[in-house]
């Protein structure tokens, strides 16, 4: 019978979840209002994690929500401490993830190549 999480999989969730809880109700910067995080990767060591947003605005004013994710890093890092029982807090590294706007942009296509695909058939006079 296989193992439902391994332990770095329940932290890293638990992680991903008080930071958003933690960004969300905490930080006051507005930079940081509109994102959504996506994943969190940690090392072996729980030295360093990975943590990826995306943004309601998409990739327009990254550079302000990065610049106050950053400064409130040390913030979220001794919040994450009171709350979560581990040895080693990480240090965290935040990330955009695009994946989302990509996957979106491909439905869309693809949405439209089947709109054209059927409207080609119900015009052809063979059918």
């Amino acid at each position: 019978m296989p193992k439902e999480f391994s332990r770095s999989q329940r932290v890293k969730e638990q992680i991903r979840r008080e930071l958003a809880e933690l960004i969300r109700l905490e930080v006051k910067d507005p930079r940081v209002g509109f994102i959504t995080l996506t994943d969190v990767e940690i090392t072996p060591d729980y030295a360093h994690a990975k943590v990826f947003f995306t943004s309601m605005k998409g990739e327009e004013g990254l550079s302000e929500i990065l610049t106050g994710l950053r400064r409130a890093s040390g913030f979220l890092r001794r919040e994450l401490g009171r709350r979560i029982r581990i040895h080693t807090i990480p240090e965290l590294h935040f990330h955009y993830d695009a994946s989302v706007e990509r996957g979106s942009r491909l439905s869309r296509l693809i949405d439209e190549v089947v709109r054209d695909d059927n409207a080609r058939h119900t015009d052809d006079p063979e059918d």
